[in-house]
């Protein structure tokens, strides 16, 4: 199948990397449509489906608000209600019927949302992560953000949603973002242009696996 998952940390340049991937391949960026569709599986408001969607543009905003999702009470290690599991657990139960249902229909570049985990066992799927030091990827995320916040609030918001990442993964998945092993291609995309990431991709892509 012709898929890409794409596992991206805070300020690595997921957003920029990921569509152009797309492009290149001539594949779907399956981003926007995820939470759209969940909604309407769930019979929810498109606005209830973003909020506890990690790619949508108003998570980093949030973020950078210190206002995070209601699921954020978990991760850093309060105890919600229960009700407020059920529904992410509900949620990424219907994220992962989405993902699989969107592969099956012809593939796309997958931005987030444990990709690698979720279709590990999908044949000739390529499995991708960006990462580099913190100082890097926070300075690298104020430069593209055009001016939108500081590199100080880009620091702010990546140790949140680092430590945010990392427990939901371990707590959904028991697994860890940063393992090697879920990934085919590892780029630190703070030390090398991020046109030549796309390149390193679309190369490993078109490579035997």
């Amino acid at each position: 199948m012709s898929v890409i998952t794409l596992s991206a940390s805070f300020g690595a340049g997921g957003w920029v990397v990921g569509p152009a991937v797309a492009k290149r391949l001539n594949l779907p960026f399956l981003d926007r449509a995820i939470p759209k569709q969940v909604a309407a599986a769930m019979g929810v408001d498109i606005e209830d489906a973003e909020i506890r969607d990690e790619r949508v543009k108003g998570w980093l905003m949030r973020m950078l608000a210190g206002a995070a999702p209601m699921s954020a009470e978990f991760m850093l290690g309060n105890d919600p209600p229960r009700a407020t599991l059920m529904s992410d657990s509900h949620y990424l139960k219907r994220t992962q019927e989405v993902l699989r249902s969107a592969v099956a229909d012809g593939g796309g570049v997958i931005l987030g949302r444990a990709g690698a985990l979720v279709l590990a066992d999908c044949p000739g799927a390529l499995h991708v992560r960006l990462d580099g030091d913190p100082s890097r990827r926070a300075r690298q995320a104020a430069r593209l953000s055009d001016g939108s916040f500081s590199e100080r609030e880009a620091m702010a918001a990546l140790r949140k949603d680092d430590t945010n990442r990392c427990n939901y993964i371990r707590h959904f998945y028991n697994a860890d973002p940063a393992d090697p092993r879920l990934y085919h291609l590892t780029l630190d995309s703070t030390r090398m242009p991020l046109d030549t990431c796309i390149d390193l991709i679309v190369s490993a892509f078109h490579a035997p696996r």
